[in-house]
Parts: C-alpha cells; sequence; structure tokens
C-alpha cells in the first residue's frame, strides 16, 4: 500500500477581496484597558512586609523565598511550574491580611523585576 498525496490547484486572487471587511472597527472604549486589568499592587517601598527569593528554586518551583508579614509571621512563597502562587506559612492555619497580601504582591514583583 503507498500513499499519494492528492494534487489540489490552489487559486490566488491578485487583489485583495474587501467585501467582508468591516468599514468601521468596534468601538473599544468600553473594554477595559491593560492598565485596568492589571493586579493592585502594594509601594514597593513598603518596609511593613518583607520579601526574599530563594538562590535556588524550591523542587517544584520556578522561583520561591521566604516572606515576614506586619505582625512579624513568617513563611515560604512559591511559584510552580504552571504558574500558580502559593505561600506556605510557620504557622498551620495563619492568614495574613488582604493589606499583607498586598505588599506582599508589591515586593514579590520588585523582586522578580529585579528592582530590589
Amino acid at each position: 500500500l503507498e500513499f499519494v498525496p492528492e494534487e489540489k490547484e490552489v487559486k490566488v486572487d491578485a487583489e485583495l477581496d474587501t467585501t467582508q471587511v468591516p468599514e468601521q472597527v468596534e468601538d473599544q472604549s468600553s473594554y477595559p484597558s491593560e492598565a485596568d486589568a492589571e493586579i493592585p499592587q502594594a509601594p514597593l517601598g513598603d518596609a511593613n512586609v518583607t520579601a526574599t527569593l530563594d538562590q535556588v528554586a524550591r523542587p517544584g518551583a520556578m522561583v520561591s523565598g521566604k516572606v515576614t508579614f506586619t505582625d512579624g509571621m513568617k513563611g515560604t512563597w512559591m511559584i510552580d511550574q504552571m504558574g500558580r502562587p502559593s505561600i506556605d506559612p510557620d504557622e498551620a492555619g495563619y492568614r495574613p491580611t488582604e493589606e499583607d497580601l498586598m505588599a506582599f504582591q508589591g515586593q514579590l514583583r520588585g523582586l522578580l523585576e529585579g528592582q530590589y
């Protein structure tokens, strides 16, 4: 049994068919801008929350490090191979405040962008 590809003739028009191109582009002013889609962040210099970056990432992580929150609680953080972030507090059941999480996010962004 031998496979023989079927030859097809392709017709190419010299001119662009503009009958299916809309004359007016849809008004996009109601769409959220790229800036609106950004995740809110705390100022990069927030001294109440500190985050560090490990020189060698933990197993299963693209990047990892440590974090200390405003109340002194510590933990480790990582971003896994799928891009999912996680924080593992040193004390089981600990939950940082929303403000601390926002500050941590700003610190982390600064670390990953090389600002710290």
